[in-house]
């Protein structure tokens, strides 16, 4: 595949994506809601407190979405035993509920989208005018569901976790470049340092030309700090009121604290990175006068 665009920036709604630009740092909020519209403007709450400029859910159309070998079995929640299907209509948010989270995240100066998960979820999130529309990994090879995203020409972020680089090839073709934010990540919850594998930013970034940034699902700050230090222009966490929530993602999420520790030690990470211009700072210069006894 040979790629000759070299998009330094993207625009999502005010804000630019990319290369010398501010870390977008997302809340991931996902389905952490668990269906509770309430929830949902807390955790929008977490997100602009410690310091985000957007939170990110999930729309699926359940019927469609949820895998035929999967909508039949039981599963235990906190609403009783029902099928797989029936959770995932349980927690599925609709129109109404999204029209308050858009006025919520607006009141709180924030972006907000979603990954749609099937093609009437991408009309869906379009009569709610998102700025961005986010490709979730499992649906890297969704063309279906890429060419509808395409045909809308908002910005795209496109997760890149549980794929080739044959199948992230064919989701760049059927993107295009123009409007294209790429995200490294492995989608395994949550995620042991040794599948990282955070060297794939640069791979990513020369081969496609494009913003690169993480999405992580691993315990912890460092591996998402790494990430920022290598280069990493976006940095995507789960978000959660408390990691012992029931739900599928909950542990692998970042608890208020840890979001607000996140987004401190990126910025500190942002102004520590500097311009690769080897030069004597002021600060050096006291220092100099003092310790160096030979000049040169």
């Amino acid at each position: 595949m040979t790629i000759t665009t070299n998009q330094a920036t993207v625009a999502i709604g005010d804000q630019l994506v990319g290369e010398g630009q501010p870390v977008y740092v997302i809340g991931e909020i996902g389905i952490n809601h668990n269906g509770d519209v309430e929830l949902a403007q807390r955790l929008i709450d977490v997100a602009a407190e410690a310091g985000a400029q957007a939170v990110k859910f999930q729309k699926r159309t359940p019927e469609i979405s949820t895998p035929p070998d999967q909508r039949d079995k039981l599963r235990q929640t906190p609403w009783g035993e029902m099928t797989y299907l029936d959770y995932k209509k349980r927690v599925e948010l609709g129109r109404a509920e999204y029209e308050k989270i858009a006025e919520h995240a607006a009141d709180r100066g924030l972006h907000w989208f979603a990954s749609p998960w099937d093609v009437p979820s991408v009309a869906f999130l379009e009569q709610l005018d998102v700025p961005v529309h986010k490709v979730a990994s499992a649906s890297v090879t969704d063309l279906e569901l890429l060419r509808a995203l395409a045909e809308t020409g908002k910005p795209i972020i496109l997760s890149t976790g549980m794929s080739t680089i044959e199948q992230i090839d064919r989701a760049v073709e059927t993107l295009g470049t123009d409007r294209l934010i790429l995200m490294h990540a492995t989608s395994t919850y949550p995620l042991p340092p040794e599948e990282a594998n955070l060297r794939s930013i640069q791979t990513l970034r020369e081969r496609y030309g494009v913003p690169v940034g993480y999405s992580g699902h691993e315990r912890g700050l460092q591996i998402s700090l790494a990430a920022v230090a290598l280069g990493a222009v976006t940095v995507e966490r789960h978000i959660t009121l408390d990691r012992t929530m029931w739900g599928s993602d909950h542990a692998s999420s970042l608890e208020p604290t840890g979001l607000q520790h996140l987004i401190r030690d990126i910025r500190i990470l942002q102004d520590a990175m500097g311009d690769g211009v080897k030069r004597v700072f002021p600060g050096e210069l006291a220092p100099m006068s003092r310790l160096r006894r030979v000049e040169g």
